[in-house]
């Protein structure tokens, strides 16, 4: 049977430099940027299914040892995202008003990780291009640091963990039960997960209800 775009992009990955290429995606995904395309969710999920693979190929060590150094380059990640937007956020506060930038959004932002923070860290990692931006703008509106790496450690230990476990033990079950490897259908899998973790962001992006909030002109002239 003839492999798929996306399993051989995921398979290449796995193959090809493997637990490094994976290190640096995940870095970039929760880091940088430019890493807000890159398919986390599927590929941790597909490292999972590898990690007995992954784990020869690094001195041989346990599999849990990968998943611990996926947590730490994850956790890390988000530091940088938040590093960066507490180094910009001054120069967006004092920038220049334009149609497209009103500094009323950073307020509302501000309010918004304020009230909603905690939350939004640690849920952020389960959703797609949300958890690359998420650490930039806790940073950008100057989020309590103790608070961010909290909410960053523990958000970075249950994604990683549930993805990678959940692609690892779905894996020896299947292959137990039915003798049949999930390897082979790596891009099924990966395009299910695509939908399961980007449709709700969608659905709240075009049709959720968005709620006005009042913003005082007046504030901060007094």
């Amino acid at each position: 049977m003839e492999k798929g775009l996306i399993q051989q992009f995921i398979e290449w990955i796995i193959h090809n430099g493997g637990l490094y290429v994976l290190l640096l995606v995940i870095y970039a995904e929760t880091g940088l940027l430019l890493g807000f395309f890159f398919p986390g969710d599927s590929l941790l999920f597909a490292a999972g299914i590898y990690t007995d693979e992954l784990a020869k190929e690094f001195f041989g060590m346990h599999y849990s040892v990968i998943i611990i150094l996926v947590i730490i380059v994850s956790i890390l990640g988000n530091m940088t995202g938040y590093w960066f937007g507490r180094k910009t956020g001054p120069l967006l506060y004092e920038r220049k008003e334009t149609w497209l930038f009103k500094r009323k959004h950073l307020m509302r932002a501000h309010d918004f990780y304020d009230h909603y923070g905690k939350g939004t860290i640690f849920l952020a990692k389960f959703l797609p291009i949300i958890r690359t931006f998420a650490p930039i703008v806790a940073g950008i509106v100057k989020m309590d640091k103790k608070t961010f790496h909290f909410y960053n450690v523990l958000g970075s230990i249950c994604w990683v963990s549930s993805m990678m476990l959940g692609g690892h033990f779905l894996q020896t079950w299947v292959e137990k039960k039915w003798g049949y490897s999930l390897k082979d259908h790596i891009e099924a899998i990966t395009l299910i997960i695509i939908l399961i973790t980007t449709l709700p962001v969608l659905y709240k992006l075009f049709f959720g209800k968005k709620k006005i909030v009042p913003v005082d002109e007046n504030a901060g002239k007094k």
